[in-house]
């Protein structure tokens, strides 16, 4: 990776750092997937569930993810949901899909978001659909590449997001006006 990929990275996440009010926003959780833990101790197995949770307001482009555990499967959603809402952030939408092609990318997983035009739908397999649905895009063309575990799709995935540039901050880094891209 070069130099200028991982600063612009860099800059995004400190975008993203920037906390969203939850409470601002009409949010709606969907469990991508829950998996059960065991734990084998020297009475026994001790068993515990983990939830990863993505929530988000489609009307407004935010989104976000979250991971709980705990000993039992609601609790569990619960905690993923609270840990999403403090994870939100703002993705740069056209109106009905996204601005260009990108490629996000964590661990052994990789995700291509491509736009689609107007009457395409979302055509992503269970973790990228559940991020696309729920950020709001109507119109796109993904592929999962890689590792299929969700954690790492789900990263790459907003990996992809947080890469989104819209024509105004385009024009800005390129020192033009928005008329002459």
């Amino acid at each position: 990776m070069s130099v200028t990929g991982s600063s612009k990275r860099d800059e995004a996440m400190t975008m993203l750092k920037k906390k969203l009010d939850a409470n601002q926003y009409n949010l709606k959780d969907q469990v991508v997937a829950i998996n059960r833990v065991t734990k084998v101790v020297k009475g026994g197995k001790n068993m515990s569930f983990a939830a990863l949770v993505v929530v988000g307001d489609a009307a407004s482009g935010v989104v976000g993810y979250g991971s709980g555990k705990a000993k039992e499967v609601p609790q569990a959603i619960r905690k993923g949901i609270e840990s999403a809402k403090k994870n939100l952030f703002h993705v740069n939408l056209t109106e009905t899909s996204i601005p260009h092609q990108v490629l996000g990318r964590y661990g052994s997983g990789q995700v291509l978001l491509k736009p689609a035009p107007e009457g395409t739908g979302v055509i992503a397999g269970g973790a990228v659909r559940a991020v696309m649905t729920s950020a709001g895009v109507q119109n796109v063309l993904t592929k999962s590449l890689g590792s299929a575990n969700p954690h790492n799709v789900i990263k790459a995935t907003f990996d992809a997001l947080v890469q989104l540039r819209d024509k105004a901050e385009v024009a800005s880094m390129r020192g033009k006006a928005v008329e002459e891209l």
